[in-house]
């Protein structure tokens, strides 16, 4: 039997990730596909927290084409990462999972606050840790969000599902027949080629903190639990 390689981990998913192939909105076979990975992946008795995007409601570019000011625009894309964290919380709680959903931004008649020490105890505890809203600030992605996050709670690694794309390339395999796939990276190098992988902010703070960072395909049933596993899928990012 598999066991898990990791202790802890954070699991970070693209909100376009719930939303298959339409790009839009949760579509409701493949988050609930997304919750069953999850499930398999805690049987392993790895802790699991998980950070959603929420490009598959609002995107900044939306914002951008109205002349939205900048943080407005942002606060609205945290608020589309909490509607994606309830629908995921529920599809893990159909299946018997313990869960909680903890935001930076307080609303307290649907989730917890984001408190540290609150968020160690529930993985420990064995329930899988959602967090919502972001770092609850302007002008920082998901991806610093997993990477912030993933310092404080001390996780081993963070896991970051992609869809449609099983690793880093050194151009868009879509648009460029001749891109190489990497199997693993530095982050010097993610940031030297320009690979946005995730944004230099949150690939500076992994690097700094050593931190490290598996790039996969989340459109390939199992490949959440090959990860946790350590199965050598698609592209491994170290300091």
């Amino acid at each position: 039997m598999k066991t898990s390689k990791y202790k802890r981990i954070v699991l970070k998913l693209s909100g376009e990730a719930l939303a298959g192939g339409e790009g839009f909105g949760i579509k409701p076979d493949i988050i609930k596909n997304v919750a069953k990975e999850i499930s398999e992946a805690r049987d392993l008795g790895v802790e699991i927290a998980v950070i959603v995007g929420g490009g598959n409601i609002w995107r900044g570019k939306t914002g951008s084409d109205l002349g939205m000011e900048r943080g407005t625009a942002d606060y609205i894309g945290m608020l589309a990462t909490v509607m994606n964290s309830l629908a995921l919380q529920d599809s893990l709680e159909q299946l018997g999972l313990d869960t909680r959903v903890l935001t930076s931004i307080e609303m307290k008649q649907i989730a917890e606050p984001y408190i540290r020490r609150r968020a160690i105890r529930h993985l420990e505890k064995g329930r899988v840790v959602i967090f919502a809203a972001g770092i609850g600030n302007p002008y920082f992605s998901t991806d610093t969000t997993a990477a912030l996050r993933a310092a404080e709670i001390g996780a081993d690694v963070i896991l970051m599902g992609k869809n449609n794309v099983d690793g880093v390339y050194s151009a868009d395999p879509k648009l460029d027949s001749n891109a190489k796939k990497f199997d693993t990276l530095s982050y010097i190098e993610v940031l030297q080629k320009n690979l946005q992988v995730m944004d230099a902010t949150a690939t500076s703070f992994c690097m700094d903190n050593s931190i490290p960072l598996v790039v996969f395909s989340i459109s390939e049933d199992g490949n959440i639990k090959r990860a946790v596993t350590g199965e050598n899928i698609g592209t491994t990012i170290t300091k």
